[in-house]
């Protein structure tokens, strides 16, 4: 499975009902990914821009999406975004492709050609 990292930030009405009646969050979205397919790898509350992050693991973007918009859909987040996390083999995996089809690929404005000069006046 695939893992992704979101974050994103309460309402001020979420923050008034949590301070009011604290809960612990993860429970609940652990329960939603279980019911999409995926796996709540883990919860945190943090400090800065967003107020939350989880890691998570889905089978595909769609279950990912769909988790993500139900959980967004009652009303109490907002400013949600979500990143892809490769593991140390898959960004390895990655690099390696990256490499080969670097040796067929042209930049815009360079004088070579998928990894082969061209003479002056050629291009």
């Amino acid at each position: 499975m695939t893992i992704y990292i979101s974050q994103g930030r309460y309402t001020s009405a979420a923050i008034r009902g949590m301070s009011a009646k604290p809960e612990d969050r993860s429970e609940a979205v652990a329960e939603l990914f279980a019911a999409a397919g995926g796996q709540l790898i883990g919860w945190y509350l943090t400090l800065g821009h967003y107020d939350w992050l989880i890691i998570a693991e889905a089978p595909d973007e769609p279950t990912m999406i769909s988790a993500v918009l139900a959980a967004s859909a009652g009303g109490s987040l907002t400013d949600i975004t979500t990143t892809v996390a490769l593991t140390a083999s898959d960004t390895t995996k990655a690099f390696q492709r990256a490499g080969e089809l670097t040796r067929k690929f042209r930049s815009a404005g360079r004088a070579d050609y998928y990894g082969v000069g061209i003479a002056p006046g050629e291009a």
